[in-house]
């Protein structure tokens, strides 16, 4: 059964910064590529990064991109985001999973989520 775990959030700043990090278990989470994705309130879940099995090639949405760091350590199974410069609009649940390209949007692989972890950005 896959098991994912996110952690790290909590509220912060604007400027402020925030590392989550994601432990997964249940299947061998090295082979696939892996990201990152985030619900603010009232809102669909989005495509926040994503990082290539091997952690060689990284990929950010246009929102977080020079902000965020997505990295990777298969001999442990787990997951970053390091958040810099975190802005209001920021602020929203994020969850983790396995992801792969459908046309030209990184998708979730599986329908199973995590809990998520809250981050909270004050102005």
């Amino acid at each position: 059964q896959v098991q994912l775990v996110e952690s790290g959030g909590g509220l912060v700043q604007a400027g402020g910064s925030l590392r989550l990090s994601c432990a997964a278990s249940g299947r061998t989470f090295s082979t696939y590529a892996m990201g990152w994705f985030r619900q603010a309130p009232g809102k669909e879940r989005e495509f926040v990064a994503a990082i290539s099995w091997s952690g060689g090639s990284t990929y950010y949405s246009d929102s977080v991109k020079g902000r965020f760091t997505i990295s990777r350590d298969n001999a442990k199974n787990t997951m970053s985001l390091q958040m810099n410069s975190l802005k209001p609009e920021d602020t929203a649940v994020y969850y983790c999973n396995a992801v792969k390209v459908r046309g030209s949007s990184w998708v979730s692989m599986y329908d199973y989520w995590g809990q998520g972890t809250q981050v909270t950005v004050s102005s």
